[in-house]
Order: structure tokens, then C-alpha cells, then sequence
């Protein structure tokens, strides 16, 4: 399984960089089910946040599909994978003083309830 397992990590830094991916046929429901579960993944002020361990119970339940112990650990270590390209990409390089990001739209009353909730 940790064989498996390093491949649909592999392949899920792979599909971040553009390329096409063909997951192994072995991991081809682990890797649908990463997929609809990346779907719902929720965003902070910081960037993605992780797939949750009850996301995947609560999607298990919906779609009647069950997954072992062994099928959640790789899903997590996909999402790990996933989660550790996204923040890659968002490091600055040592030394580099960067700007925060600075919104193209003037904040309004409806902005800050979509925001903040």
C-alpha cells in the first residue's frame, strides 16, 4: 500500500503542474474519491485548508462507498501532497520582502458580509 500510495502522491504533484496524469489502475477509486473531495475542500485568509476526516466519513456515508483505515490514510497523504504544492507556491524566497495582495475592488458593506460571513 505505501507503494500505491506514493504513486497517487506523485501523480497528484504531477496534475498540479499541468501535466496530464494517468493514475495507477490499482488507485483509480482513491484517486476519484481525492478528486470529489478536493471539491470541497474550504478556504481560510491563509489559503486551502485540509480535507477533514469527517469530510471523508460524511462523503463515505453519502455516496455509500467504504473506504478502510489504510484507503483514509492515503487520501490524507494525497491531500497533504496537494496541500504542500499550494503552499509552494505561495513562499516567498529568503531575504525578499514581498507586499501582501492588495484587492482590485474598494471594500463595501456586501464585500466585507461575503467575507466575514
Amino acid at each position: 500500500m505505501n507503494r500505491l500510495r506514493k504513486q497517487l502522491c506523485a501523480a497528484v504533484v504531477a496534475s498540479l503542474g499541468g501535466g496530464k496524469v494517468v493514475p495507477p489502475e490499482a488507485g483509480r477509486d482513491l484517486w476519484n474519491a481525492f478528486q470529489r473531495l478536493s471539491r470541497t475542500r474550504t478556504y481560510s485568509m491563509q489559503g486551502p485548508n485540509p480535507i477533514q476526516p469527517s469530510e471523508i466519513l460524511a462523503w463515505c456515508r453519502l455516496m455509500r462507498q467504504p473506504l478502510g483505515p489504510r484507503h483514509v490514510e492515503t487520501i490524507l497523504a494525497m491531500d497533504e501532497a496537494w496541500l504542500g504544492r499550494a503552499y509552494a507556491s505561495s513562499k516567498a524566497t529568503e531575504g525578499v520582502k514581498t507586499l501582501p495582495p492588495v484587492s482590485k475592488h474598494p471594500i463595501s458593506a456586501a464585500l466585507l458580509d461575503a467575507v466575514m460571513g
